[in-house]
């Protein structure tokens, strides 16, 4: 049990190397550690932590290794973060990136229409709208928040398009989506149950919704997809609660959090800033870039269904996996000695394992994609410089890589 865990670390000494500590991360010190791991043990064993034993993979070749082999390292037995489940504490709510084959494959198949290359073109022309009318509302030489007034703002619209969810409660979207990705909570019964109210309280709504799309013909929105397929129309209660967490999670605090980490990236690499703004045709390359650079999941998880060797460590059957996204995407021997660093024109910046790879590929990559290219494009139309004009809030946990709270003020250049 987490609680367990938690009260146990009073018994041991902190592993510097356990990179799951929720503090790296609000404080922004996760580089170190990280650093470490990849140049003495790419694949490490943590005995005591707040989320139990676990194996650090951070680098990039055994994960991918991890991903290509679902069977071995399923995504269903433990779930995809480090917090585990809870007997008579938590409800489960399947989704179908925490499911193996076959039933992944065909949950999967049916949301996937909406992400095809055909539907981001069907989708451009309102994304830009929208786009255009967020970054003209904006303030010039006064300070505010970009994390809540743009990046929040924007997907939250998107989610709502998608979804077909009553646009004067979309921010119910951003409620619900940080209270179920933040995965803080287990260690913290009274947490647990009020994430569970909230989770209840987003299952209820969307109900009705489907409620309302049942007998109708079929739309281009994620809930009458669902309605109209074979492998989740007939979903429980508790696993359409949980696709929909996925699918708010996956479409909300990814591509928020690169929407901000764009704007802090640009601001800490001046140089690279004025190499984009000299040349907006690098903004599709800077798109792949500033993904890999903030990486906003940090890790997934993956639980061993067998006794196996990775890189030369026994991994045994029931052993969970943190698969580091953010660490591999600094992996020196596949980004260079200057993988810490924001480069707009990196060659290789499309490499990146933000979205995963294999099965479990983010579904939503292209949409992601889209939203911050047209962000970057509007931007530079307007020949719009964002300045923070102090310190940054993160958030405080090792699954979404984030921002709270991020204080700016525009610029012409």
């Amino acid at each position: 049990m987490a609680t367990l865990a938690t009260n146990a670390l009073e018994t041991f000494d902190v592993d510097p190397l356990d990179v799951s500590r929720a503090e790296l991360y609000r404080d922004d010190t996760w580089h170190e550690p990280f650093a470490k791991l990849r140049a003495t043990a790419p694949v490490y064993k943590t005995e005591h932590s707040a989320y139990g034993t676990y194996w650090s993979v951070s680098t990039y070749k055994p994960i991918v290794e991890v991903e290509s082999l679902p069977d071995l390292y399923s995504s269903e037995a433990g779930g995809i973060t480090l917090a585990d489940f809870i007997e008579d504490s938590d409800v489960r709510m399947p989704m179908f990136i925490a499911r193996d084959r076959p039933v992944h494959t065909g949950q999967r198949r049916t949301v996937s229409p909406a992400f095809t290359p055909s539907e981001m073109v069907r989708m451009s022309a309102d994304i830009r709208r929208r786009t255009e009318e967020v970054l003209d509302s904006l303030p010039w030489g006064k300070e505010f928040d970009w994390v809540d007034t743009v990046s929040i703002e924007l997907t939250t619209q998107m989610l709502a398009i998608l979804f077909d969810f009553p646009w004067e409660d979309r921010r119910k979207l951003t409620f619900w989506s940080d209270w179920a990705g933040d995965i803080e909570l287990v260690k913290s019964e009274e947490l647990r149950k009020q994430r569970l109210e909230y989770m209840y309280e987003c299952g209820a709504y969307f109900q009705n919704l489907w409620n309302q799309k049942v007998g109708k013909p079929q739309t281009p929105d994620l809930i009458s997809m669902m309605i109209h397929s074979d492998a989740m129309s007939h979903m429980d209660h508790f696993e359409f609660i949980g696709n929909l967490i996925l699918l708010i999670v996956g479409g909300n605090d990814t591509t928020r959090n690169t929407m901000s980490g764009l704007v802090y990236g640009l601001d800490q690499f001046p140089d690279e800033r004025a190499k984009l703004e000299a040349d907006p045709a690098l903004i599709p390359n800077a798109v792949s870039e500033t993904i890999r650079w903030q990486t906003p999941l940090s890790h997934m998880r993956r639980t061993a269904t067998a006794d196996t060797e990775l890189m030369g460590q026994e991994i045994k059957a029931g052993d969970k996996l943190a698969l580091w996204y953010i660490s591999a995407n600094r992996d020196e021997t596949v980004f260079g000695e200057d993988a810490d660093k924001l480069v707009v024109d990196r060659p290789n910046a499309r490499r990146h394992l933000a979205f995963g790879h294999g099965i479990h590929r983010c579904v939503g990559a292209r949409l992601a994609e889209l939203q911050v290219g047209i962000l970057m494009e509007e931007m530079a139309k307007r020949r719009m410089r964002v300045n923070l004009t102090g310190g940054v809030e993160r958030v405080s946990a090792c699954f979404v890589h984030g921002y709270r709270k991020m204080p700016v003020e525009l610029t012409k250049y």
